[in-house]
């Protein structure tokens, strides 16, 4: 509907006095930066999706990485609890094994028989007989299987301990060793999700500022439209009315006042005084007779125009004044320096300091006004940008 508006004017014509005259398109530049602001727009929603899906991701990634762990910690514990249990049969199977080296020992050194000590060979040394010696030998070898068998499971016994624990001891370090990297991917995706979650509150922030001008922009339209139809019925009026119109015009004025030259900080503090609840922002105010004689500044014309007041020259644009003068902490700031904020964009708005906290500057939701850089909006959009252009 805006964009439709701003066609219509741009190719409208009035009839004055002397017949049909053209009126220079005013809304040419702000075509120009409302088709700029919308872009800006499509594209921060577009990366705020993007980011928006991305940030989806992260979070399903750190949940499912979050039960790996845990999944991973129950196995450590069951682990851990295998070991324990193993360890309580080792320590069994260690004494059994004492017991058997302790039987084998005894074994190798005799053959009990009625309470005295023989050796295997005194034994069938000690035969009466054939049939005594075979009986003897036949006895001999059972024991000698016997022990033969008792060493194996030994030994075997021995091997499978040795073996288990090393399983277990592998498992354990592959499951510790997962663990911490799974701690480290936690770590790295928890920050991630940290800066994803910083950028969508820039873009946020970026989105709200976009809207905001684009509101702004529309106002300034709707206010040089209003601008504009005035002009146009002052025109179109026969001279009687727009006599009557321009004596009614000329109430409504601020009073002149010629500019006291005088380079004092007074009169560039109280020089917009008369304009406050008197005046309008209008964009590229402020730059001729009409706009200052109806109130009618943009924020860095009227601080151009107060330091005049005072025979003092400085820049009427914000990209001139945001490079003039010296660069000074808040902490030196003095009424006179120039304080600047950061709205639509970087030092979008400049006004001129008063001391504690206050400043007088024109702002486009009031005009000429004085406000304060301690609370609300001024506050959040002061990044500590302060410039004396002055010494008073």
């Amino acid at each position: 509907m805006l964009k439709k508006k701003l066609l219509v004017l741009n190719t409208s014509i009035i009839l004055g006095v002397g017949g049909l005259i053209s009126i220079p398109s005013v809304y040419a530049d702000y075509s120009t930066q409302i088709q700029q602001v919308e872009k800006n727009i499509d594209e921060t929603k577009n990366k705020l999706s993007a980011l928006e899906e991305k940030i989806k991701k992260t979070d399903a990634a750190i949940k499912e990485n979050n039960e790996t762990i845990v999944m991973t910690e129950n196995d450590i514990k069951a682990t851990q609890d295998e070991i324990k249990k193993l360890e309580e049969e080792i320590a069994v199977l260690n004494n059994t094994i004492d017991k058997r080296t302790e039987v084998l020992a005894k074994r190798a050194q005799s053959f009990q028989e009625s309470g005295g000590k023989v050796s295997y060979i005194e034994v069938l040394l000690g035969s009466e007989n054939l049939n005594d010696f075979i009986d003897r030998v036949f006895t001999v070898t059972q024991i000698a299987n016997a022990d033969s068998d008792l060493i194996k499971q030994h030994e075997l016994d021995k091997e499978a301990v040795v073996e288990k624990q090393a399983n277990l001891d592998q498992k354990l370090s592959e499951l510790t060793e997962n663990k911490v990297e799974l701690e480290g991917m936690k770590s790295y995706m928890q920050k991630q999700k940290e800066e994803n979650d910083a950028l969508k509150k820039d873009l946020e922030e970026a989105q709200k500022g976009n809207m905001e001008k684009l509101s702004e922009l529309e106002a300034k339209v709707q206010a040089e439209q209003a601008a504009q139809q005035a002009t146009q019925q002052v025109e179109a009026s026969n001279s009687s009315q727009s006599t009557k119109e321009s004596s009614s015009n000329a109430s409504s004025k601020v009073a002149y006042t010629p500019p006291a030259n005088d380079g004092s900080l007074n009169t560039v503090l109280t020089a917009g005084n008369k304009y406050i609840g008197n005046s309008v922002y209008v964009f590229g105010g402020g730059r001729n007779a009409y706009d200052i004689a109806n109130g009618r500044f943009d924020c860095s014309a009227f601080v151009s125009w107060a330091f005049r007041q005072a025979g003092i020259s400085i820049g009427a644009s914000t990209e001139v004044l945001r490079t003039q003068g010296t660069k000074i902490s808040l902490s030196e700031a003095q009424p006179g320096d120039l304080v600047f904020f950061d709205t639509y964009k970087r030092d979008g708005h400049v006004a001129i300091y008063l001391g504690g906290g206050k400043f007088i500057g024109s702002q486009s939701s009031t005009g000429v006004a004085i406000a304060n850089m301690n609370s609300g909006y001024y506050q959040k959009t002061f990044k500590g940008h302060v410039r004396r252009v002055a010494n008073f």
